[in-house]
């Protein structure tokens, strides 16, 4: 039986353009796969990061928003995010936790409380953009949520996350659901 080498994505060897495969990488090499988009993130999307970091903090050890805005303005990625869009996340989530939650436990499959903390901080953020940015997109949101699940997020959250918001998406903005293609 032949052994196959796996693909090795650029930046493992130099001169080598993306994607292409390396003749002579090891077989025991991983491919590796980046779960975000390359380059730089928007600041829409750093602002996204931190508000999920705040609400991680949140799940695991409490506090208000003000204390955990004021420790996350502390951060050298603060800087690269929208301020605003970021405030309004974290406190509109923090604000609301209740309602959002009653708005996701009809789509999950156990109780929130026995997801991860890291899961249940992407989907109250995910439900809070769906009711209360309708500029955005539900595609663009349920796309960012998958995209932090998918980083920072347990092996198939990303799936959980997805089906979750798709479904609420449905519930919450549904001419524009029904308006697909």
């Amino acid at each position: 039986m032949t052994q196959t080498k796996p693909v090795v994505k650029r930046g493992n060897q130099p001169n080598q353009p993306p994607n292409q495969p390396v003749a002579d990488a090891p077989a025991n090499t991983p491919s590796v796969k980046p779960h975000t988009r390359p380059g730089r993130k928007t600041r829409r999307r750093q602002a996204r990061e931190l508000a999920l970091q705040g609400l991680y903090q949140w799940c695991v050890a409490g506090g208000t928003a003000e204390a955990i805005e004021a420790q996350l303005h502390e951060t050298r990625e603060f800087p690269k995010t929208d301020e605003e869009y970021f405030s309004g996340l974290l406190r509109g989530v923090l604000g609301n936790v209740p309602q959002l939650e009653k708005q996701i436990q009809p789509y999950l499959d156990r109780p929130l409380k026995e997801l991860s903390p890291v899961e249940i901080s992407i989907l109250l953020l995910g439900t809070h953009e769906l009711e209360s940015h309708p500029e955005i997109p539900y595609r663009a949101i349920i796309n960012e949520a998958v995209e932090l699940a998918k980083t920072y997020g347990g092996t198939h959250g990303h799936k959980y996350v997805n089906g979750v918001l798709d479904k609420l998406a449905a519930k919450l903005r549904a001419a524009e659901v029904s308006a697909k293609f």
